[in-house]
């Protein structure tokens, strides 16, 4: 590599850090054939990690760091004092063809401030998957940071070619959106993830390739002052509403000269771990919007114990369940129990009945379970009663872990 790539590399890599929405789950399988490259298998693959546990195994990158837009969170802003670079088609093609080779990378993130116009934009966007698909067969994973400005026949056309699609929302609120970000039209941006989920339906019922790892989003949190029960609110109102794979919660970061009415400091990163948590209540286990809102204390999640711990403690009538007789609806709101532990232990109670030790093997987190659940050995014995019950199952800050 020339030392211009490189620099450019350093530059367009670096920028797009701030994005969280790079997983590559729910692609399809996909092998290369004689004459084709790449996988979307992730064999052989050099996986690396962020500080704060993200994978990044993507070759994740913008097109360019240029932007018309002067979003007063973004460090690509036009008004921002930064380097500036910008890849031509085939650099992002050529280097993401070389980096799979090496197994570096399992895929590639592309996505792109805006230049000229957001069609124009998309169009390089589009002709970047479109060439690794057909000009070097290309079989790997793509997720393509869609423009909602762009045309909707631009952003069909690449849904054509990309495995997944995206759609910042950025900020939960409209009234946010027009104190930190009034070029962006929150309309717009709802009208593109519409249009991108009928596409999927249509090309899952008529068996045809479009954007098959469905799309994703993105939310910033603690730029303003948008209460966690709202941004969970605004994720179950878009799974809901386009079919959202999954919501992104990336916290704030200050950033160099940035704008008089941000914050001086990110919020803590324990709160970004609480919402994820509290997204996947609703995604894996059955809770309602208005469920994952009752574990909230005035719209905040507690930092030091998990929202399904803290539901719970807010229910205490509706504990201790049976584990050989509750329904999974119930079992699921253990503090503890995971899904998948819910399901073994419902398999394993047609054949007989569960002590304590054997919920100690489904699950890995009894500690927290065993005041909220009875077993054929077992009751708790007034323990869910306990007004110290939250002091002696909240987490020490020294073990906080990502979710």
């Amino acid at each position: 590599m020339d030392e211009a790539l490189a620099k450019k590399l350093r530059i367009l890599a670096d920028a797009a850090k701030y994005d969280a929405s790079c997983s590559s789950s729910g692609a399809p399988k996909r092998k290369a054939g004689k004459g084709e490259l790449g996988s979307t298998t992730g064999a052989g693959i050099c996986h690396a990690y962020t500080p704060d546990g993200r994978c990044i195994s993507l070759l994740k990158i913008l097109l360019t760091n240029y932007c018309l837009f002067d979003c007063a969170y973004c460090i690509n802003r036009r008004s921002s004092n930064v380097a500036r670079a910008r890849f031509s088609v085939q650099e992002v093609v050529t280097l993401t063809v070389e980096f799979y080779k090496r197994n570096y990378i399992e895929g590639l993130f592309l996505s792109s401030g805006i230049i000229k116009s957001p069609d124009y934009t998309m169009e390089l966007l589009t002709r970047v998957a479109k060439s690794l698909r057909r000009d070097h067969g290309f079989r790997g994973y793509i997720h393509l940071k869609s423009i909602p400005e762009a045309s909707p026949w631009l952003i069909e056309e690449a849904g054509l070619y990309a495995d997944r699609l995206s759609i910042n929302v950025e900020l939960p609120t409209e009234a946010s959106l027009a104190r930190l970000a009034p070029e962006k039209d929150g309309a717009a941006i709802q009208g593109a993830m519409a249009q991108i989920s009928e596409r999927i339906v249509e090309a899952k019922a008529e068996r045809r390739r479009f954007s098959p790892a469905g799309q994703s989003t993105q939310v910033i949190v603690g730029a303003d002052a948008t209460t966690d029960e709202a941004l969970i609110r605004k994720s179950a109102h878009l799974y809901g509403s386009v079919g959202l794979k999954r919501v992104y919660y990336s916290a704030f970061s200050p950033i160099p000269e940035g704008s008089a009415i941000l914050p001086l400091k990110s919020p803590p990163l324990q709160r970004e771990h609480r919402l994820y948590q509290a997204d996947w209540l609703i995604r894996y286990y059955d809770f309602s919007p208005d469920d994952v809102a009752d574990a909230a204390d005035d719209g905040m999640f507690s930092l030091d114990i998990d929202p399904k711990l803290a539901w719970a403690l807010k229910h205490r009538h509706r504990f201790p369940v049976d584990v050989n007789r509750a329904d999974r609806e119930m079992l699921l709101r253990v503090p503890g129990l995971g899904a998948r532990a819910v399901d073994k232990i419902i398999a394993a109670r047609r054949h007989t009945r569960l002590r304590l030790e054997d919920v100690a093997r489904l699950s890995s987190a009894l500690k927290r379970a065993r005041p909220f659940l009875i077993a054929a050995d077992y009751t708790p014995a007034g323990l869910t009663d306990r007004l110290d019950l939250r002091s002696r199952l909240a987490e020490p800050a020294q073990q906080l872990s990502l979710f």
